[in-house]
């Protein structure tokens, strides 16, 4: 693409500086915010070639953004970063038009790998499967995913209380 402007939906402000010039030094045209609506509104005025979106940001969910992303530009590239990796998240993800899910911390050269990707060859069997907590995790997840991240919809389908699900969706993935 000749085109190679990007989006970088950050909250974490030290991580967005380090990785918007980390992106500029790799050729990117960068623009870089820290919330869905500033990232909504770059999308709406000019509509870039890649993004690389949070998945968990202070004020909503990044997704939002990969989605608006891919409705006003289908041949754009994002990718999601998150430090709450799940199945669940990722396969929405990939639904809505990203091209990868990078957990972090993900560090610049892997950002710029999955961006301009084009084809993958298929990755390896896993060495070390999931436990039993991290695939109840994941499953709740995708619960959660599927009641488009209504709490209590999600409790009440799992039959287990609100609260109690709260806890779990607050806590980091288990190994």
């Amino acid at each position: 693409m000749a085109d190679r402007s990007l989006l970088i939906v950050e909250d974490d402000k030290a991580f967005l500086e380090r990785l918007s010039r980390a992106m500029e030094a790799r050729g990117f045209s960068v623009t870089s915010c820290d919330n869905v609506p500033e990232g909504l509104a770059q999308i709406e005025r000019h509509p870039p070639a890649f993004a690389v979106v949070d998945l968990r940001l202070g004020d909503g969910n990044g997704l939002d953004v990969v989605g608006a992303l891919q409705a006003k530009r289908p041949d754009a590239r994002a990718i999601v970063l998150t430090g709450y990796g799940n199945i669940a998240t990722a396969v929405t993800a990939v639904k809505l038009g990203a091209v990868d899910y990078l957990a972090k911390p993900a560090d610049a050269d892997d950002v710029v790998a999955a961006l301009l990707a084009i084809g993958r060859d298929k990755s390896e069997l896993p060495q070390n499967p999931m436990s039993a907590d991290r695939v109840r995790w994941e499953h709740i997840q995708r619960i959660y995913e599927m009641c488009d991240r209504n709490v209590s919809e999600t409790a009440r389908r799992l039959n287990m209380h609100r609260r109690t699900l709260q806890r779990i969706l607050a806590k980091r993935a288990p190994r």
